[in-house]
Parts: C-alpha cells; sequence; structure tokens
C-alpha cells in the first residue's frame, strides 16, 4: 500500500469526476495508447468541456486532431491539473507514480494504464463488464488493467458467474502495440528489409521480429522463469475476477502482429460444462463476439478484431485431454490498444459519468 504523500488515501469513495462535461486530460497523448484515447473520445461522443494533452518536453510544439482541431501538446508538470476533472494517464508507470497523486489533489479524477497501481488494495483494478461496481470504492484513482487480462477476463467473467473457474491454462500472442508506438515501427520496418533480402538490426525488441515470435521480453525471474509480462497476467486475472487462489498456468509470447493479442484458453470448471451452454453464456455477455464457425474454419483472427471494440471469442470445444468433462478450451482475441488499453480507460470514465 503506497503512503499518504504518494497516494490520496483520504479522499472518499467513490469521488465524482465533476460535471457531466467534464475537463479531460491525456497524460503521454503522443503514445500509442494517448493516441488511442483521443480517437475513443472522439468516436464515442465522450461528452467534454475541455481537453488538455500533457506529454514530455520534446513533444510540446506538436498538434494532435480532435473534432477536426489541431489540438496543441502542453508539457506536463504538477501544476499542470489545474481545473482539471478526468486524467487519463498513459504514459509509463514512472510517470504515474510521479503525477497520479498530484493529478488527484487537484481534483482529478485519476484513470491509469500503468502497472503502477494495480496492485495496490486501496485502488481499483477495473474492466466494467467484469467488475464495474468495484468503481464506488475508489478513492481517486482506478487502475486499468493489463492488456492481456482485460482481454481474457471479458470472456473468463461470464463463464466463472455461470460456473465456477477451478483452473485456468493461458497461451497468449501478442502483438507488437503492447510494446508501444516504437515496436510497431519497428515491425514494420523490419518486415519491409526482410521482404527486400536486407539486414535489419533490432532496436527496441530484443529478437529480430519479421516472420519470428519469441518469449515476451518482459525480464525473467531467474527463480521461477516466468517473465513479468505472465506475472502481471496472473496477479491482475486472479484480482479481476475476484479469485486469489485460481490456479493460473501461461506462457506469453510475443507475434508479429501490429495491434491485436490472441489468447488459447484452457478452462477447467469445477463441473461439467458443456461447448453449448458456454458457447449461449459467451453469446449473451456484453463486449464479446461470438466467431465460431466450425464449419467454415472460420475462428478470431488478429485481422478481424484490430480496431474493434468487441472482443471475439471463439473455437469452443470440449478438452479432449480432461475425460471428466469438466475443461474446455477456447480462443480470444483483442484489440490491444483498445480493449486492452484506451477503450477500457474510457468505458471507466463513461461509467463515473452515469454514476
Amino acid at each position: 500500500m503506497l503512503d499518504a504523500l504518494q497516494h490520496p488515501a483520504a479522499a472518499p469513495p467513490g469521488r465524482q469526476i465533476g460535471p457531466m462535461a467534464p475537463v479531460v486530460a491525456i497524460v503521454g497523448a503522443t503514445g500509442a495508447v494517448g493516441v488511442e484515447l483521443l480517437r475513443c473520445l472522439e468516436a464515442r461522443e465522450f461528452p467534454l468541456r475541455g481537453l488538455r494533452l500533457l506529454a514530455s518536453a520534446r513533444s510540446v510544439g506538436r498538434t494532435l486532431p480532435f473534432k477536426g482541431e489541431a489540438i496543441a501538446v502542453e508539457e506536463l508538470t504538477e501544476a499542470s491539473f489545474e481545473g482539471v476533472d478526468l486524467a487519463l494517464f498513459s504514459a509509463g508507470s514512472g510517470i504515474s507514480k510521479r503525477y497520479a497523486a498530484a493529478a488527484v489533489r487537484a481534483g482529478a479524477v485519476v484513470v491509469d494504464n500503468s502497472s503502477a497501481f494495480r496492485m495496490d488494495p486501496d485502488v481499483p483494478l477495473v474492466v466494467p463488464e467484469v467488475n464495474g461496481a468495484a468503481l464506488a470504492s475508489h478513492r481517486g484513482i482506478i487502475a486499468n488493467p493489463n492488456c492481456v487480462a482485460a482481454i481474457a477476463t471479458v470472456a473468463l467473467a461470464p463463464l466463472h458467474r455461470a460456473h465456477p473457474i477451478r483452473r485456468l491454462t493461458a497461451a497468449t500472442y501478442q502483438a507488437a502495440s503492447g510494446a508501444g508506438a516504437a515496436a510497431m515501427e519497428e515491425l514494420r520496418e523490419s518486415t519491409a528489409a526482410y521482404l527486400r533480402g536486407e539486414a535489419y538490426t533490432p532496436k527496441v525488441l530484443p529478437h529480430p521480429y519479421a516472420f519470428n515470435l519469441f518469449s515476451h521480453n518482459a525480464d525473467v525471474d531467474p527463480d521461477n522463469g516466468y517473465n513479468g509480462e505472465e506475472l502481471k497476467v496472473v496477479a491482475e486475472t486472479r484480482r479481476i475476477l475476484g479469485a486469489d487462489d485460481l490456479p493460473i498456468g501461461i506462457t506469453c509470447i510475443r507475434v508479429p502482429v501490429l495491434r491485436a493479442h490472441a489468447i488459447a484458453l484452457n478452462v477447467e470448471f469445477n463441473e461439467v460444462v458443456t461447448p453449448e451452454e458456454a458457447r449461449a453464456i459467451l453469446a449473451a455477455a456484453p463486449g464479446l463476439r461470438l466467431v465460431d464457425d466450425r464449419a467454415a474454419n472460420h475462428f478470431p483472427m488478429p485481422s478481424e478484431a484490430s480496431g474493434q471494440d468487441d472482443v471475439l471469442v471463439g473455437r469452443i470445444r470440449r478438452d479432449l485431454g480432461d475425460p471428466s468433462g469438466r475443461s474446455l478450451a477456447l480462443f480470444v482475441v483483442g484489440d490491444q490498444l483498445l480493449k486492452g488499453a484506451a477503450l477500457n480507460a474510457v468505458q471507466i470514465a463513461e461509467s463515473l459519468l452515469r454514476r
């Protein structure tokens, strides 16, 4: 738990974000998620009466489009939040730890996309379709989950509510966008170089990216062999689902896809669940679109999930390795920049306006 100087725990629970048309600030506005936040606010016609785009000093002078206007980028300082009702942070955990408390002191509610507060017990970790009620307990800061945890739990939560999950195994196929705009550009550049037959030296990621895949580039724990991304997904999935002791095994892989994460899930329940029942549950759940055409061999794909708000779910079948009938396999794909980041943050903000 953060101390009182870093985390404004004295703020009343469920603090509102001001008027129905709030002043909004985007911290990290020039990054891949920041740009997507701006697009989401515009596309969803989020009601705001003022917008501030904040970034480091090197971005000052740039402009970003919003509703036909060019909005100037301002330098982020502790004084940037005067008059701000809602601050959407997407600039890394170091920036969040440094500036989030200043934003709350100025009267803003912070929705933070970094890992800085996700496991703080005083900060709700929220996917609105899954645990939106947790917003009632916020004290000025709300954490936006890891992209894999957010996308996966949209599909897992309705199943877990109907039939408690006993064990979960996952393998992820993660897009370049999860490593930022520079990684996306490296994928483009390295692919073009590969097709020209030219050598390309990686600058952002540790291994060649074009026509390759490799273990997620987060640091590996020397004792247990899991990388930081895997450990984050385990901890955050448990917290979002409210299942602190849920056994989860996971392998996270970086693949040469621009912006949509794919996840193969093997779900063991406490009781027998048929594919037909699971399909009906998922088809009726918010935030999901069922893509499960066995006859056409058509299941969720990054090419169809990219740019889409909904998480795609399909390939729903019995796990033939579990003769008890309690395990199902399914495949989930979601846009990392949308439901895995910007869209979820904007949905949190929308939920706050409705409270």
